[in-house]
């Protein structure tokens, strides 16, 4: 007798498949890596590299902060003059000196190791931003497995590392990412010291590690922002003081010794520049820039509430979870944990919320408290089932609008939609998609993952091809490139209508800022000089040329956008006749 069998319905396959789960090879890494301090330092480093690279020796120099440090820095690599912080002939007394050391250290080692041209690449100038963007990554991990499991820790810092403005820092030549690794190194020591005494745990005066961490920490970040980290310090302890009732576990840090030896470390460089400018530092650090963002800062002004709306774009994709997380975050307050980490954050944010001068960079060192306390809630699994929930689409929304209005951006610029980031582009809005619809409370680490890998290739797609492709938006660069092209030995230029600190930084030092009359005089002093004359500066440029008999060509001419100002540019290249 034949054997029969059912015959499957038309299109069914014959055998039964395992359903694919897209976060289930992304759970099997998190669950190796977790497995040990080793792998989840080095799975964390990895990362930061793979996140923060894109771009980073690609992207021009950034107006304008980024160019005014990068400058300063060019100029103590040039003059040997490590004390004293200038851009050009001005003095530049926002900051104290610890960013521009770090900067001018990597400059000076690049030149001893041969590398051509070293002070004009502005990558040298981020590497302390790269290894500030890391070191805070991995010291969110360290900060967080005083409140986590080790997994745990390893999500959080793995927010931090995938969050939108951290990826922006990482890439720019200023002070902030390494502001944000002391801030972390300095609250994670305190927090286990704190924790270890609402443990009961007797004070161990042989232990030096958390108190000498505090400190160091505490002396670099007033070298690189000023006293900014007293504020974040100085708040904690109050809230704490406040809901505690007791400061017994400040002595656990070692006050008198901790002091005198952040002491050591910071008084030489600030004796030293008050005997060179006497009050001027301190007036124009303290007053000049620190008071003066209680009021509206150089056109930054915005009213208390700005902060938490961008919250929701800088803080992606850890953002969906800091939603669902807050009601239990909030039941939780009273827990010693939590209590610490919202006295971290809560105080510091009011304060930037109520200061008229708003960046959004600002926040960045609360940041890590929050990963903590959201990835505190995953692993209890209280995240929120109400509408709260339905904020996981935010996964998906943030890269389809990214993708988007970069594509319309792009084609706006430079007419052409730039291919090559699409692919990257598709891959996170799939892993966006992933993470939407995976989302349940008892999951919620799976469509996390999936977040973060939409973040690395966004990264990707903007940072490491759509942003350095979009040439219009950096002039200066286009202007240096023509200067380095003519034939004459040692040129020197005079810009007129375009100002930005790129421009100085990459066309040299001594280019004078003038207008159009002074370009006009400064090109007839000699052969080899050239005008850089912006559209709106032409005609006085023409009429003091007639006026003085100058003589001269035109080499080139460079469109752009100067996106500091928000207004196209047109740049002229003037030469002096029988210059080539």
């Amino acid at each position: 007798m034949a054997e029969t069998y059912p015959r499957p319905r038309f299109g069914a396959p014959r055998e039964p498949k395992t359903r694919v789960d897209p976060g289930s090879r992304l759970v099997r890494v998190l669950d190796f890596v977790s497995s040990g301090h080793a792998r989840a330092v080095a799975f964390l480093t990895i990362c930061g590299f793979l996140f923060f690279l894109p771009g980073f020796f690609t992207i021009p120099p950034i107006d304008r902060d980024e160019a005014r440090f990068a400058q300063a820095t060019k100029q103590m690599v040039e003059t040997g003059d490590f004390v004293d912080i200038r851009f050009q002939d001005e003095v530049r007394y926002k900051k104290p000196v610890g960013i521009y050391w770090m900067q001018a250290a990597v400059v000076e080692t690049a030149e001893a190791l041969g590398l051509q041209n070293a002070e004009v690449r502005i990558w040298l100038y981020r590497v302390p931003s790269l290894i500030g963007a890391i070191g805070a990554v991995l010291l969110t991990y360290w900060t967080a497995l005083a409140f986590l499991t080790r997994r745990g820790a390893v999500l959080a810092a793995l927010i931090m590392c995938s969050s939108v403005l951290l990826n922006v820092e990482a890439r720019l030549a200023k002070t902030d990412a390494m502001l944000l690794l002391t801030v972390v190194a300095v609250m994670g020591a305190m927090a286990r010291i704190y924790l270890a005494w609402q443990r009961g745990e007797d004070a161990d005066k042989s232990r030096w590690q958390e108190p000498a961490v505090f400190w160091t920490a505490m002396a670099i970040s007033i070298l690189v922002k000023g006293p900014l980290i007293l504020m974040f310090v100085g708040l904690t302890i109050i809230a704490l003081a406040i809901m505690d009732r007791s400061v017994a576990w400040l002595w656990r840090l070692r006050p008198l010794v901790g002091v005198i030896w952040m002491l050591f470390l910071v008084l030489p460089w600030f004796v030293a520049i008050f005997l060179k400018s006497g009050q001027a530092f301190f007036s124009n650090s303290l007053g000049g820039d620190m008071l003066s963002k209680l009021a509206a800062q150089e056109s930054h002004g915005a009213p208390p509430g700005m902060y938490f709306l961008l919250f929701w774009i800088t803080f992606w994709p850890g953002a969906p979870l800091a939603g669902m997380a807050t009601p239990a975050i909030w039941r939780a307050r009273r827990e010693p944990g939590a209590q610490y980490l919202l006295a971290w954050l809560i105080p510091s944010w009011i304060v930037f919320e109520v200061v008229m001068t708003k960046l959004p960079h600002y926040v960045l060192p609360l940041y890590p408290a929050i990963a903590i306390l959201v990835i505190g809630a995953l692993e209890r699994q209280v995240l929120a089932r109400n509408w709260l929930a339905r904020g996981a689409a935010w996964w998906f929304a943030i890269p389809a609008l990214t993708a988007v209005v970069a594509e319309i951006g792009a084609v706006a610029i430079v007419r052409h939609p730039v291919f090559l980031a699409w692919p990257f582009a598709a891959a996170a809005l799939v892993f966006g998609l992933f993470a939407w619809w995976l989302y349940d409370n008892a999951r919620a680490e799976r469509s996390l993952l999936n977040a973060v890998v939409a973040s690395l290739f966004m990264s990707a797609a903007f940072y490491g091809v759509l942003l350095p492709s979009l040439r219009p938006l950096f002039p200066s660069v286009q202007i240096a490139r023509a200067l380095r092209n003519v034939v004459c030995v040692g040129p020197k230029a005079a810009a007129a209508g375009y100002h930005e600190p790129s421009l100085v930084f990459m066309t040299g030092t001594s280019t004078q800022l003038t207008d159009g009359a002074g370009a006009a005089d400064f090109l007839g002093q000699g052969s080899c000089r050239f005008a850089l004359v912006e559209l709106r500066s032409e005609r006085q440029f023409a009429m003091r040329a007639e006026a003085i008999g100058l003589r001269y060509n035109m080499a080139t001419r460079i469109d752009g956008y100067n996106f500091s100002q928000g207004k196209a540019i047109s740049v002229a290249i003037y030469r002096s006749e029988g210059t080539e």
